[in-house]
């Protein structure tokens, strides 16, 4: 593909750096990626990659949205409150940029519906603010040899990994199992710093294109923990668990479950 004049200028940043040129812009152009969840981390991930030309963009998000919402999730505004946060992501990625082609995904993800939604895209970004969500996606994933890019908030702190099936770690070789309901608060329940989600999404945002692009190092056996208190960075080597039940090496997690039942029934 040949860039318009338009092109050129709205790219320009990226197309001097050796690093990305021309030809790592035609890949961002290319390049299919999913969004998992169109909230706080969803919208400031999606505003980055659109920004960057990234060309088709998914975004998953059954969810409306709410007032309380608009202290954090910066794709929406007040006089959305009550749409399907999906479509209000759509009308503003693609406002910000006429290049890239927003698909936006009314529907809850389950072991019924993922692996098709998500063998159309190249890269996954889990932005889900549940434990159900986040196991679903990771064995998804790992099932189909998927790049992931995990991101996480929490009062002041944050987290971001990127899993490369077959190179490194899954979310599973991090945490086996999700902890039981009720242990570790929501957002919802605990709060959040409104500011640390564009923290967390811009860093998984570059995971992003790094992937894309082939450069640099991936967060890959890496968790890298932000606390915004600190103002302090911490990384945590995580190695693949060759005894891991959905990455290792005599995986018991052939197929997907039901998460949501699995997780309810931890309850009793």
């Amino acid at each position: 593909m040949d860039f318009t004049d338009e092109q050129i200028h709205r790219y320009s940043r990226h197309i001097i750096l050796p690093e990305v040129g021309g030809k790592g812009q035609k890949k961002i152009l290319n390049a299919k990626v999913l969004l998992v969840g169109a909230g706080g981390l969803g919208c400031p991930v999606g505003y980055y990659l659109a920004a960057a030309g990234v060309g088709t963009i998914g975004i998953v998000d059954s969810d409306t949205i709410e007032l309380s919402n608009l202290q954090r999730q910066i794709a929406h505004n007040t006089e959305r409150i009550g749409m399907n946060k999906a479509e209000s992501a759509k009308l503003t990625f693609e406002a910000l940029n006429t290049d890239v082609k927003v698909i936006p995904i009314k529907e809850r993800l389950n072991k019924d519906n993922i692996m098709d939604i998500i063998s159309q895209y190249d890269i996954v970004v889990d932005g889900s603010d549940n434990f159900p969500t986040r196991y679903l996606v990771n064995d998804a994933c790992v099932l189909q040899g998927k790049p992931l890019v995990s991101g996480a908030i929490l009062r002041f702190e944050g987290q971001v990994t990127t899993i490369i099936p077959k190179e490194g770690h899954c979310y599973r070789c991090l945490f086996e199992e999700p902890p039981p309901p009720g242990l570790v608060p929501s957002c919802q329940e605990a709060g959040v710093l409104g500011a640390l989600p564009g923290v967390v999404g811009a860093l998984q945002a570059m995971e992003v294109l790094k992937l894309i692009l082939e450069q640099g190092e991936p967060l890959k056996n890496t968790l890298l923990i932000y606390n915004a208190l600190q103002t302090e960075f911490r990384r945590v080597k995580i190695p693949r668990n060759p005894d891991c039940p959905v990455c290792g090496d005599n995986p018991t997690i052939t197929e997907l479950q039901d998460y949501e039942a699995d997780y309810c029934q931890m309850r009793f």
